[in-house]
């Protein structure tokens, strides 16, 4: 369980941001979150990134030198920034990882690097990645559990093959980014890049799939990005304005597709 700052500050989320750099900082702007330097200037209030802030997009190891440097800003002002993984993070590192040898049981040409490319890796975020951005994207958990709002990435119940609490899917997450096994990395990458678990849970069934997140990983509402609105729900991306809820109000989907023509959906959740 996740325990910052007061109960009472404002709980924002976002998500799968793509590279698209000055679309994130516009959407800080206008949540009043940043000012027009890109400093914080959002005072206690909480920021929580759902992941894939790389591929599809032009700069996606910009977004992410942004985000460190928000980071640093919302802790001095009493604020904080808290990031979880998506798989495009996690295929980035495969991909710089391993290269382009070939992964048993995986019939993908280039390996990880081929499939990477393939769901919309850019050459230049590999080619502009340091140790010290590998370091960070290997160090993020993918769960937390918020003001009763359980923040994930990708809408899968998969993650609790990981563990059965916040802190051992967390601890099984480091594990993964730690291993030098390119089928472990596979697998992984399986896991986080699966979707649509929740779309026909229904709260009678108390072993639904949004019924055994809550339950298991506690929090009463899921939040996910990685599906976005455009493509997978069907919004039109001249609609895209705000996030949907569905599953009777226990799920809310922020991914507003923005290489789709949407847009980043910066969500008050509190």
């Amino acid at each position: 369980m996740v325990s910052l700052l007061d109960g009472m500050t404002p709980l924002y989320v976002a998500a799968d941001i793509h590279g698209h750099r000055s679309e994130f900082r516009e959407s800080l702007r206008e949540a009043g979150l940043v000012d027009h330097t890109g400093h914080w200037s959002g005072g206690g209030a909480r920021l929580w990134l759902l992941g894939d802030y790389v591929d599809r997009g032009p700069d996606g190891v910009g977004v992410i030198t942004d985000i460190q440097r928000l980071a640093v800003s919302a802790r001095a002002a009493g604020g904080h920034v808290g990031v979880l993984l998506g798989n495009h993070e996690a295929q980035l590192l495969a991909a710089h990882r391993f290269g382009t040898r070939p992964v048993a049981g995986w019939d993908e040409p280039g390996g990880f690097q081929g499939g990477w490319t393939r769901f919309g890796g850019r050459a230049e975020d590999l080619r502009q990645l340091t140790p010290q951005h590998v370091d960070w994207m290997t160090r993020l958990p993918a769960v937390a559990v918020v003001d009763g709002f359980l923040l994930v990435h990708s809408d899968t119940v998969r993650y609790l093959e990981l563990g059965s609490s916040v802190a051992t899917v967390n601890a099984a997450v480091s594990a993964a980014l730690g291993s030098d096994d390119p089928t472990a990395w596979r697998d992984f990458c399986g896991r986080m890049s699966d979707r649509g678990a929740f779309r026909d849970a229904v709260p009678t069934n108390p072993d639904d799939p949004v019924s055994m997140m809550l339950r298991t990983l506690g929090g009463s509402v899921l939040v996910h990005g990685h599906s976005t609105l455009t493509k997978h729900f069907g919004v039109a991306p001249q609609d895209v304005t705000v996030a949907l809820r569905y599953a009777d109000d226990r799920v809310i989907a922020i991914d507003g597709g923005v290489y789709e023509g949407g847009r980043i959906l910066l969500t008050r959740l509190r």
